[in-house]
């Protein structure tokens, strides 16, 4: 509005016999009217600019601020721990490396449901082999490279006991964490390979091997050791138990209803388990 009226004002002066200028006032004037338009342009371009940094400042800030009260939100549902709560070192100090250090049957037994014998023949059936020489999957590590045995939290007889107590109770993870040491991504992964080795040592361990009696000296063995513990159970050989193992639902239809139990109302496996007297299982 002033260099409008800047403007007019010089022209009705130029304009107005009485108040005429020379020559040299009119360049002068629209000069002059040029240079505060252009001084005024750059101002109002550099207030803009201004106010363009601040709101994208205040943006840039609410969006920080967001992002720390949804990480706020979600720490307060997480149930893991991260390690600023866990022991610093999973091989020393642990529960895990107290318990292995006691080399004690009854809390083998307890947790991990062998004793110590057993866990030993596990180990060197295969597991502790296949753990030192197989690299762990990972999205960003080629299964083709060495393993790198000095990076791993847990050597092999540490990646046997977690996969043990996890097989041998229904604890969740926080638990083994705890007992471990471990991150939650170190438990999960850990958790997986180690079932995958544990199940090929197993198929290839002969005291491992489900198998039905074979001859009828068995069988009477077998009875013996029954009717020894319990008279009148003449001709028994061994104990029978159902399981049923819930399973997740597929969309293939025949599958989902083979699988649907209507009594539980739920999908299962069910499963028939043959204990024989001496402590094995007969039949799966």
């Amino acid at each position: 509005m002033r260099i409008v009226w800047i403007l007019l004002h010089s022209k009705h002066r130029v304009s107005s016999p009485s108040l005429a200028p020379d020559a040299c006032t009119m360049p002068l004037n629209a000069l002059a009217a040029f240079q505060l338009l252009q001084q005024l342009e750059e101002d109002e371009l550099r207030v803009e600019q201004q106010l363009a940094m601040q709101f994208g400042g205040a943006i840039l800030l609410g969006a920080l601020e967001a992002r720390k009260q949804r990480a706020a939100r979600r720490q307060q549902s997480r149930l893991y721990l991260c390690r600023p709560q866990l022991l610093p070192n999973p091989r020393m100090d642990t529960p895990w490396q107290i318990l292995y250090s006691s080399n004690s049957d009854r809390a083998f037994i307890t947790t991990m449901g062998f004793d110590t014998i057993t866990f030993n023949k596990i180990l060197d059936a295969g597991f502790c082999a296949a753990w030192n020489s197989i690299t762990i999957p990972r999205c960003d590590v080629s299964t083709a490279g060495n393993p790198r045995l000095g990076r791993r939290s847990l050597n092999a007889a540490g990646a046997l006991g977690l996969v043990l107590h996890y097989l041998n109770s229904t604890m969740r993870e926080i638990s083994l964490q705890q007992i471990f040491a471990l991150i939650p991504t170190s438990v999960s992964r850990y958790i997986t390979f180690g079932l995958h080795i544990l199940l090929r040592v197993l198929q290839n361990l002969p005291e491992a091997r489900i198998n039905w009696p074979q001859t009828v000296d068995d069988f009477e063995e077998l009875n013996s050791l029954i009717v020894a513990r319990h008279s009148r159970l003449t001709g028994a050989f061994a104990s029978i138990d159902g399981l049923n193992l819930p399973v997740e639902t597929v969309e293939d239809e025949e599958l989902e209803n083979a699988t649907y139990n209507g009594w539980l109302c739920d999908h299962f496996i069910s499963s028939v388990l043959v204990f024989l007297p001496k402590g094995k299982s007969s039949f799966l």
